[in-house]
């Protein structure tokens, strides 16, 4: 147990989400019960699934043994691409919440823009009933465009709280983050770490993390937070768990930042398909 805690940013809607969280994509739900409570007793308090992930029920079984109060929890879900549309999404969302075993969610998300699909903004006005019934504190996207925002706001007048996309050193997406902050929507990572082993052997963060006495790993957690992304970080590995949220530690000096932001590669960065075109079923 760590004496560490998650610093918290406040959204334009008033409410506030812990920066650091903790993220279960590709854990299988049998896995997620156990690594959620290791989680927990870490010091994280913000966690984030989705439908698509099927974990919600081992998350919403760590909820219900957890001694960790509800309101010192910070739950995230999505509803995604094959349930968008208006009364899809509340029915989405019901399900969910029954899988998760909650009363009121802390973040509702739209999990890929689906361009194709064209229901997004009807998917958005689901979400923002949903808020309205309190049912939901705080709504946002994920893998939305600069585009699709100014759609959603345009169409709704709401802008989202936060938008959650791929976000690391090789492709830290500066022109999104900009009109982000522009707009007042918080910025979240996933695949914060890069997604495999090349960004944290880079040599760059390799001689940050010796000049700090940290990991690789916590040099780009504490990166992300310098930057003021919200972020994800995943892992089943009990000790990778904790070191993740000892990079809360870790303070980079503004020459540390500037070598980091150097790794930029642009779009040749990406690892994941690109929200402006990609249509999943």
């Amino acid at each position: 147990m760590t004496n560490l805690v998650s610093p918290e940013l406040t959204f334009h809607d008033g409410n506030t989400i812990p920066q650091l969280g903790y993220g279960v994509w590709k854990v299988e739900d049998t896995v997620a019960t156990d690594v959620v409570q290791q989680a927990f007793d870490a010091g994280y308090r913000h966690i984030d699934t989705a439908k698509i992930y099927g974990n919600e029920e081992g998350v919403g079984r760590a909820l219900a043994a957890t001694d960790v109060p509800r309101e010192d929890m910070f739950i995230t879900t999505k509803v995604w691409n094959a349930d968008q549309g208006f009364e899809e999404t509340l029915a989405a969302f019901d399900a969910s919440m029954e899988r998760l075993g909650l009363e009121y969610l802390d973040l509702y998300l739209i999990h890929w823009l689906q361009p194709k699909q064209g229901k997004y903004v009807d998917t958005w006005r689901a979400l923002i009933e949903l808020q309205k019934s309190g049912r939901v504190k705080s709504i946002g996207v994920c893998n939305f465009t600069i585009e699709a925002l100014a759609k959603l706001e345009e169409a709704t007048g709401v802008l989202p709280v936060i938008n959650q996309v791929e976000t690391h050193p090789y492709f830290p997406q500066t022109a999104l983050r900009e009109f982000e902050a522009s707009k007042g929507i918080k910025h979240q990572s996933w695949s914060p770490l890069g997604q495999g082993s090349e960004l944290l052997s880079d040599p760059v963060l390799v001689a940050i993390a010796e000049k700090h006495q940290a990991t690789p790993a916590q040099v780009v957690i504490a990166w992300h937070l310098a930057l003021g992304n919200v972020v994800i970080p995943k892992s089943v590995t009990p000790s990778r768990i904790v070191e993740n949220f000892e990079g809360l530690a870790v303070r980079l000096d503004a020459e540390d930042i500037a070598a980091i932001n150097a790794l930029d590669k642009g779009f040749e960065g990406r690892i994941s398909a690109d929200p402006a075109v990609s249509d999943f079923a």
